[in-house]
């Protein structure tokens, strides 16, 4: 959703010359997040390095795509769910490629206007042809409105793509959305998504727990960037635990440079960026079912294991040794210009900045991918909590159960349907049978091999969180607490004000 909430921010971001910032409404609801630059006007995709490539070191090898079955058991036992033949999502798409469902129409409804707009077509355009369904895609710019009027008006898409799976969740309670279990072999499911992603999925319909969605792309969050060649110069090693990357922030103190860039300025959303860092330490902290409580509200902001992600993360901000321009530029810098140091003529003046891999449409133009810089993924913290990644998205959710809509839906399941997007730029593929060649960028192919090698996987959480908290008091907590304004237990009985508003 970050991305989505980019995308209106992007707009006051343009006539504020920032991309996201200030205190944000507390009662104002998400908007779109690059995925993710800030929650304001940031790109609607992660954008696609033109250079040279890089070379992928560090990424874990992806895992083996699922090798098919003959029957899925568990969709026989699913009432109203057909077999899936080998190598098939579900038996829809099989009749969908046979012609059995040509002359039949599917509406999609989404976020995604101009070249994300493009690209969508162009995903889906093979497939209407090969098919016969005639898919017909309406984007908005202002989807979280728009699409809970369809909602409530009884006309909605046959198919929407939510930008977060926290809208999703609270039309799923209402009943309208379709398990998509029903509307893909879940035992298919399973094998071509990594489990967590499935497991975000999961939400409370009308009767009872259902997966509200399928993951149609995402975009990776838990990197770190540094100027690959003046790196190599300094014979700094890339840490694999929280540890050594203590140890190498420490070393290039001594070395006279600051290590980290950050700023979290962006205009009207400023604070996401320090959100994320938040989402990311937690997630190495703590269990994925606190994780998922706080992201819900049924663990506070106030209680310990978020204060204790803080008090990790303020071990670097709040050292003036580690941030380039001290701890007090943090909020002032815009969140587009903090990585820029690194690329000084004089050489880096900061080494290290965590983001998406949206921020390289940031970097001076004449940087090259695999040259000039190159990115490592942020080591994990505790060791119980394994390799965890976090993401921002798009996920495709049915509200029509006809056969096809459901061939439409087990198309989306399926990674050859992303293989013109991943060629052209902005799009990670979740799933599995996903081939990494398909990638036109080293750069997205080394994020999908983070993607694949993680552990668990979690969605943006303030972009989960409903927008009077996660885009309103949580934002605006973490720039007083930054700022100096508020200490860490004002700040986080701030961010936790937000869900009294919260109907």
């Amino acid at each position: 959703m970050k991305r989505f909430k980019l995308l209106s921010l992007f707009a006051a971001a343009s006539m504020v010359l920032v991309a996201c910032g200030g205190a944000a409404p507390t009662a104002a609801p998400a908007a779109p997040a690059p995925t993710e630059v800030p929650k304001a006007a940031a790109p609607t995709e992660a954008p696609k390095p033109t250079e040279a490539p890089v070379v992928p070191t560090e990424a874990p090898k992806p895992t083996e795509a699922p090798k098919a079955t003959e029957v899925m058991t568990a969709t026989e036992a699913m009432t109203g769910t057909a077999a899936m033949t080998s190598g098939s999502p579900g038996k829809e798409y099989d009749d969908a490629l046979a012609g059995k469902l040509k002359g039949t129409k599917v509406t999609i409804f989404g976020p995604f206007g101009g070249q994300d707009e493009v690209k969508f077509n162009n995903t889906i355009k093979d497939f209407a042809e090969k098919t016969g369904i005639q898919i017909s895609y309406e984007g908005s710019k202002e989807f979280e409105a728009a699409i809970n009027i369809k909602v409530e008006g009884g006309s909605p898409p046959d198919i929407a793509d939510f930008p977060q799976p926290g809208l999703m969740a609270r039309i799923a309670k209402s009943g309208k959305i379709v398990d998509a279990n029903k509307m893909v072999n879940p035992d298919w499911l399973k094998a071509n998504y990594n489990q967590s992603l499935n497991d975000s999925l999961m939400v409370d319909g009308k009767d009872g727990k259902i997966q509200g969605g399928v993951w149609e792309r995402i975009n990776g969050k838990s990197l770190v960037w540094y100027p690959k060649k003046a790196w190599e110069a300094a014979e700094y090693k890339i840490p694999q635990t929280w540890d050594e990357l203590l140890a190498l922030s420490d070393q290039i103190v001594k070395d006279g440079d600051a290590p980290w860039c950050i700023g979290i300025e962006s205009g009207a959303a400023t604070g996401w960026a320090a959100t994320d860092w938040m989402e990311d330490i937690m997630l190495r902290t703590t269990s994925l079912e606190n994780y998922d409580k706080w992201t819900t509200g049924a663990l506070k902001f106030t209680d310990p294991e978020v204060k204790n992600a803080a008090k990790v993360m303020e071990k670097i901000w709040f050292n003036d040794k580690y941030v380039y321009g001290a701890s007090k530029a943090i909020v002032s810098t815009n969140f587009g210009d903090a990585p820029k140091p690194m690329f000084d003529k004089n050489g880096p003046k900061c080494w290290m900045h965590r983001q998406g891999n949206f921020i390289t449409s940031f970097f001076p133009a004449d940087v090259k991918p695999g040259v000039d810089y190159d990115f490592f993924y942020l080591p994990p913290i505790d060791p119980q909590y394994g390799k965890p990644f976090l993401f921002a998205g798009d996920l495709m959710s049915a509200f029509n159960d006809r056969p096809e809509v459901r061939a439409v839906m087990q198309f989306f399941s399926k990674g050859e349907h992303l293989k013109g997007w991943m060629a052209a730029g902005g799009a990670i593929a979740p799933h599995k049978d996903a081939d990494p060649a398909w990638y036109g960028s080293d750069v997205e192919r080394k994020v999908d091999g983070f993607v694949k090698g993680a552990t668990s996987l979690r969605f943006d959480g303030s972009d989960l969180m409903p927008g009077q908290v996660g885009a309103g008091t949580f934002w605006k907590a973490m720039a007083d607490w930054v700022s100096g304004t508020a200490d860490l237990d004002k700040a986080m009985e701030e961010a936790q004000a937000g869900w009294a508003n919260v109907k």
